[in-house]
């Protein structure tokens, strides 16, 4: 097997960079260990040097999501380089192997990725829509390849296929448990771009005739439970990047909205079908503030141009006031 780098962008890691080190530590597979701190005050870079991590140190001001991973991937050793974030704790020693497999699959991998498992303590709806989300990707369970062909990447003389086409699970790829053939992302590297510069990434790398697979066993621990409000500013930072990155802005009509409210409830009634009433009755209450919270995020994000920078960043987890939008779809096909 080649070897591997495993990297981490890593800023007050703390608890939880502790439980990914020491899984990481634990994996079949000898890997070199890459971090890359920017202004950590709790400890994390001794921490990760404890763990025989190489630790690279940035300024804060000179984090960026697709640049600082462009570092990562520039100072490692491994021909494939896999990357988690630091609260992504792998769920078992294969889970390294697990994700070099996914090149075996086929010659054109250049991109693998797996799921998230929620933490134990999560939440019911965090828990019910990791699980539905990344059940959808493969639910036979087996591992799934996603490429373009020649026509959809213009290499026919026609234009690509638009970034809108790959919204969704054919596009879908997360760089907080992934693995990146170094040699592909030579020369396509992540566009250091605010957010979502794992979408973004992987639209270049179909584009240019790479694949991507999904890895159903390849999973992390990996769930936020976000409080209302948090909830709210962490959808409208993915719904900005989704209308900076595909053009796509959330329908606001009344009967869109209710739809998409109703059928969440729906489908988590059926779900919850085995619990005894007064928990199904909490766990749904719980659910639908948390589905209107996300629906309000979408429905700003998705109209973060038309806001004042001083909003953006209010509105914003991240506390980013720009609005980004890619040139991804120059000369190309909807």
């Amino acid at each position: 097997m080649s070897h591997a780098t495993v990297a981490i962008p890593v800023r007050d890691g703390g608890e939880l960079l502790a439980r990914t080190l020491g899984a990481l530590a634990g994996q079949s597979v000898a890997h070199e260990l890459l971090i890359c701190d920017s202004g950590s005050r709790d400890g994390s870079v001794a921490m990760a040097r404890a763990h025989g991590a190489r630790v690279l140190e940035i300024e804060p001001q000179h984090f960026s999501h697709g640049a600082t991973r462009n570092l990562l991937l520039r100072e490692a050793t491994g021909e494939h380089v896999a990357l988690l974030t630091q609260d992504a704790e792998p769920a078992d020693e294969r889970w390294l192997e697990r994700l070099l497999g996914g090149f075996a699959l086929a010659g054109d991998v250049a991109l693998v990725y797996g799921p998230y498992l929620p933490r134990p303590n999560a939440s019911l709806g965090v828990r019910l829509e990791l699980e539905r989300w990344f059940r959808s990707l493969a639910s036979d369970g087996r591992p799934r390849v996603d490429r373009l062909s020649d026509l959809e990447r213009g290499a026919t003389g026609g234009p690509a296929l638009a970034a809108r086409a790959l919204m969704g699970s054919r596009g879908f790829f997360s760089d907080a448990n992934a693995c990146i053939a170094r040699a592909a992302w030579e020369l396509t590297p992540f566009r250091e771009v605010p957010y979502a510069e794992d979408r973004v990434l992987a639209i270049d790398m179909l584009r240019a005739g790479h694949a991507k697979a999904y890895l159903p066993e390849a999973a992390v621990v990996h769930s936020h439970d976000y409080t209302a409000t948090q909830e709210l500013r962490r959808c409208f930072d993915e719904w900005r990047g989704l209308r900076e990155v595909y053009g796509w802005r959330e329908p606001c009509s009344p009967g869109h909205l209710l739809r998409r409210l109703r059928g969440e409830l729906g489908q988590a009634r059926r779900e919850l079908v085995g619990e005894d009433a007064p928990r199904r009755t909490v766990a749904l209450l719980a659910i639908a503030l948390r589905q209107l919270m996300r629906l309000g995020g979408a429905l700003l994000g998705g109209r973060a141009d038309r806001l004042p920078a001083g909003v953006r960043r209010r509105l914003s987890l991240e506390g980013r006031d720009s609005f980004t939008p890619l040139a991804l779809d120059e000369g190309v096909r909807s």
